[in-house]
């Protein structure tokens, strides 16, 4: 039996059943591509109903404000493709009248598609024999035929990209392509796989010579940077006794781009109270007749390049706040999950 016939079996009998299978609506298998591209299935399926039940339709999404899908993507990660996914939206509105493009080649034009979310959508909406490659297929064919190429090098890149081609099932290449993920994703999986009763198992390369857990290679070509943020959270009653605070939005093309956040000191090293409470009239604009104290311990928030190594500084104040918040408008706000943590766990 050929290695497609085994997956298409396979994936008949044990795909799972997710909201946006079984539909050809290309708006939809954008979404959950997108969503799904640094996401695990069952963190993302929330967020995906959730931009369903909110924009039903591309046009709703094009039309709303940045803001608003920048807060219902929120805790999801890589915001970057929040905003290329609004770009898109408003391409596909203003350029294609509403209609996705179908083809590849079209299709990969669009902000933020490139070659996998191309593949999976002219496959999986118009039967385009493309062959889809991600993580998961990474791990099968790698796995399958013994291949120790890195597969994020550029040789890498290419050769999986034209194995997976030869492959391809074009009789039924929608359930083919969503089958070799689903493979990956459950069978095949990065620690765990299910290799005793594995359709692939007698002619599996990396099981016959023991070395399925060091497949697939990949090259560590990024050091991870320490950064210390102390954020300056300041409290006060204001005249009418509606506690407010402050927040800033993030400019500029590093992370969490146009999210909000407490006013930041970022220092090269963890400091000392002492340290942060000469500087909180002047970030603040308010006179020296405050409170400061540390909530907690360091926070370490971890991101694929950076970790930040985290600490909230309360200042509580009479003075009043320029450009101050409602504590009680703070969830209005679109801001990255480390600031939603800390405003879900601390008592204003």
């Amino acid at each position: 039996m050929l290695f497609s016939h085994k997956i298409l079996l396979w994936y008949a009998q044990n795909k799972r059943t997710l909201p946006w299978r079984g539909s050809r609506d290309p708006y939809k298998i954008w979404l959950s591509e997108i969503m799904l591209q640094q996401t695990k299935v069952a963190q993302g399926t929330p967020y995906y109903l959730k931009f369903v039940s909110t924009f039903p339709t591309v046009f709703d999404l094009a039309s709303a404000p940045q803001e608003k899908v920048l807060k219902l993507w929120q805790g999801l990660g890589y915001y970057s493709r929040a905003r290329n996914l609004h770009e898109a939206a408003k391409t596909v509105v203003l350029d294609y009248e509403g209609k996705f493009p179908e083809t590849y080649k079209e299709l990969i034009k669009l902000k933020g598609v490139g070659d996998y979310t191309a593949s999976a959508i002219a496959s999986i909406c118009f039967d385009a024999p493309e062959a889809v490659v991600d993580g998961n297929v990474y791990r099968v064919l790698s796995r399958y035929f013994g291949i120790d190429i890195p597969i994020n090098s550029t040789k890498g890149v290419a050769y999986f990209k034209n194995l997976a081609k030869q492959l391809i099932d074009r009789e039924d290449i929608r359930d083919y392509n969503q089958g070799i993920m689903e493979f990956g994703a459950i069978q095949c999986a990065p620690k765990k796989p299910k290799c005793m009763d594995c359709p692939l198992r007698d002619s599996c390369i990396a099981l016959k010579d023991n070395r399925v857990p060091f497949l697939p290679v990949k090259i560590n070509k990024t050091k991870v940077k320490k950064r210390y943020f102390n954020y300056v959270v300041p409290i006060n009653d204001g005249e009418t006794k509606e506690r407010y605070t402050v927040l800033n939005q993030r400019i500029g093309k590093g992370i969490w781009q146009e999210l909000w956040e407490f006013p930041l000191i970022e220092t090269e090293k963890e400091v000392v109270e002492s340290e942060i409470e000469k500087d909180i009239p002047n970030l603040l604009n308010i006179n020296s007749d405050f409170r400061i104290r540390i909530y907690k311990d360091t926070v370490v928030h971890k991101l694929s390049h950076q970790h930040l190594y985290t600490k909230f500084w309360i200042i509580e104040t009479q003075s009043k706040l320029e450009k101050g918040v409602k504590v009680s408008d703070l969830e209005k706000y679109a801001v990255p999950v480390l600031i939603a943590d800390f405003i879900k766990t601390f008592k204003f």
